[in-house]
């Protein structure tokens, strides 16, 4: 059973009653049985308690109200759709909404790589390891990728790039497709917001696809959001023509982590410079065919809209902030720094 939608219309007028016939009405105990309740974004703690009401977990709107005023986090409940039992207490209803652990939510983090996704979505939904990934094999065309996705056949996850970070709200009738046809769709609504389709040619790329995989080498490769625009910029300088006509190596950790699911610091120089794979930036000229995980806002962002600085090469020194440079020379001095400091000189 799925309960929502309520607003607050009514809800003082009968809070104004219950003041005229003394305490609000409520149930006693931790209630039993099982009801699924939906809380809109933007809900008021009155709104929230005559949904519950409604749905039959509170006696009275008044009651719960009062029990989230008295509760250190009961004005900070989220929207979302919550496990709630039928007959509960008002202080248990607020106790059960007030940890996040309760919400059936699903949250998708910048850069998580699809397999990351599928495996949380099949633990969500308690489904056999592997059944979302496979669905997302079988099924990738008629989940709502723009005309422009999977243009290249050597894209290795058609889906890669647009499983949106975000927070996706998770009920009974969820299931895989569903999951994934949101989280397309929410894709869908940021890269049309962002203008990616139209942008893409102002920047040097071929296509649309192009400006998300470098988004996704931007959330990659940055240690942190105030790399991302420079992260940027040493992308679309590799990618500029040299006087041989040429494109430069990107050389990127990233793209091989994502070709061997690892998340490796240590990548063997043999293997980057001799494992031949369209996704391997060492021994490939130019961008991954495809994105290697989903960006977010800021990476996205900072792809369409590059530092400028004329950064060319990066290192991070003390593992916690990127250093950027425009010489080859400056970038070997930092790499020998960073060796020194590996090495405990």
């Amino acid at each position: 059973m799925l309960v929502g939608g309520v607003t607050g219309v009514g809800y003082y007028g009968y809070s104004f009653l219950q003041e005229k016939f003394g305490a609000p009405e409520d149930f006693v105990g931790d209630g039993t049985g099982a009801v699924e309740v939906e809380i809109p974004k933007g809900t008021t703690l009155g709104s929230m308690g005559l949904i519950l009401k409604q749905a039959g977990v509170v006696k009275s709107a008044d009651a719960f109200v009062a029990a989230a005023q008295e509760h250190p986090k009961g004005k900070a409940i989220q929207p979302g759709l919550y496990p709630m039992r039928k007959q509960m207490s008002a202080a248990s209803a607020v106790e059960l909404m007030t940890n996040p652990a309760n919400l059936n939510t699903l949250i998708i983090r910048e850069g998580q790589r699809n397999i990351q996704v599928y495996e949380s979505i099949d633990k969500k939904l308690g489904l056999e390891e592997g059944t979302t990934s496979e669905v997302a094999k079988k099924q990738f065309k008629t989940l709502g990728l723009p005309a422009w996705a999977n243009d290249n056949p050597k894209i290795k996850d058609p889906l890669e790039g647009f499983l949106f970070p975000s927070r996706y709200e998770l009920g009974k009738t969820s299931t895989p497709e569903r999951i994934l046809k949101q989280m397309v769709a929410r894709a869908n609504e940021k890269y049309g917001e962002l203008g990616i389709e139209s942008k893409a040619k102002s920047l040097g790329l071929k296509t649309p696809l192009q400006l998300v995989t470098v988004a996704s080498l931007v959330q990659a490769e940055g240690m942190n959001h105030d790399d991302f625009r420079k992260m940027s910029d040493v992308i679309y300088n590799r990618l500029k023509p040299t006087n041989d006509v040429t494109n430069r190596k990107l050389e990127f950790d990233s793209a091989i982590n994502y070709l061997k699911n690892e998340s490796n610091i240590d990548i063997s120089r043999t293997e980057a410079k001799t494992l031949d794979d369209p996704y391997n930036t060492y021994f490939h000229e130019g961008l991954t065919p495809g994105p290697i995980g989903n960006p977010g806002s800021d990476a996205l962002n900072a792809a369409l809209s590059p530092d400028q600085g004329g950064w060319m090469f990066f290192v991070s020194v003390d593992g916690k902030t990127t250093t950027f440079t425009k010489t080859f020379a400056e970038h070997q001095e930092l790499v020998a720094e960073f060796n020194r400091r590996r090495n405990g000189g």
